[in-house]
């Protein structure tokens, strides 16, 4: 009699089948693929900002902290020098140079990028020595007093920007596979201290030093450069001009703007497992006990056939007779 029973199994509230289950799955699914998307935008970002300036090649070439424009430099050792307009060229300089992440570039304004140094690690762009090598004999330029006094600043800002850039280059790269693995698609009352501290809090530490390396490092380049145009620009009697790279100032911030994401539901997900938990309002609509417990509905203890009986009133019949 069995067929008869309609009386649906009991469900735990946590159970796969229970709709508060499979929209916590629904939700920790999504949450994961958009942590990952992030960081792998960040890191495509950061690519082009490692890339950037290494050679003549389209986009890459675009791409530079820094454009200085010489090509109406004026010469000290050109007679009436304040009333000319000499072309670089004519003294041994390039009309402009571009640095990079790994090198500087050079080239002609007519023609285009003729020579990029070679690439170097912590490389730190040091335009006195570079003009100062390409003077032809006896020629010499009158540059700005801060460039020569910002020289050793300069120098270790840039292998610290060189640095974090690289380290929050690979941290990204590892934060698209290792983030996600702060979500879970568990209830956040179920989750146990060991999970807390050996894995979310972890997971929001690593993101916060991914942030924290790839926005200093594009703070400091946006600082040092901005500097850098502001001390050739000061002096306008030589006609020395410098722009900064508007590409590469958008792809290192934007890399910093999804880091920022990624650390941010990062922490939230840390904190919503160890302080807003949820557990009050689970145990108000009866998903958990008072001790900690998920509270799953106790079968009844009758059997099919009784219930049956109970329901077609033969037991009734029976008692009648």
């Amino acid at each position: 009699m069995a067929v008869f029973d309609r009386r649906k199994a009991s469900t735990s509230p946590d159970s796969d089948d229970s709709p508060t289950s499979t929209k916590s799955k629904k939700s920790h699914v999504l949450l994961r693929i958009f942590t990952s998307v992030c960081h792998l935008l960040a890191l495509v970002f950061l690519i082009l900002v490692c890339i950037g300036n290494l050679n003549s090649r389209p986009v890459l070439r675009s791409t530079y902290f820094l454009k200085i424009d010489l090509s109406n430099i004026i010469p000290r050792s050109v007679p009436n020098a304040v009333l000319i307009n000499s072309l670089a060229r004519s003294i041994g300089l390039h009309d402009f140079y571009q640095v990079g992440l790994w090198n500087f570039c050079e080239g002609y304004d007519d023609v285009g990028i003729t020579y990029c140094s070679p690439h170097q690690r912590f490389y730190w762009f040091n335009p006195v020595e570079i003009l100062v090598d390409e003077l032809l004999a006896g020629a010499t330029i009158a540059l700005p007093g801060g460039v020569t006094d910002a020289l050793g600043i300069v120098q270790t800002a840039s292998h610290w920007m060189f640095g974090c850039f690289l380290a929050g280059t690979v941290l990204t790269f590892l934060a698209i596979f290792l983030a996600p693995l702060g979500f879970s698609s568990k209830p956040r009352w179920s989750h146990r201290g060991r999970r807390i501290f050996f894995r979310e809090i972890p997971l929001m530490l690593f993101t916060l030093v991914t942030l924290i390396l790839t926005a200093g490092a594009s703070a400091v380049a946006t600082v040092m450069f901005t500097i850098f145009r502001n001390v050739f620009e000061s002096a306008p009697e030589l006609n020395i001009s410098a722009e900064l790279g508007t590409p590469m100032l958008a792809f290192m911030w934007i890399a910093s703007g999804f880091n920022l994401l990624g650390f941010l539901f990062q922490t939230g997900t840390c904190c919503g497992v160890c302080c807003c938990s949820g557990k009050k309002k689970a145990i108000q609509e009866g998903r958990l006990s008072s001790s900690g417990k998920a509270v799953t509905e106790k079968p009844r203890k009758d059997t099919a056939r009784d219930g049956a009986i109970r329901r077609f009133g033969w037991k009734n019949r029976r008692i009648g007779a």
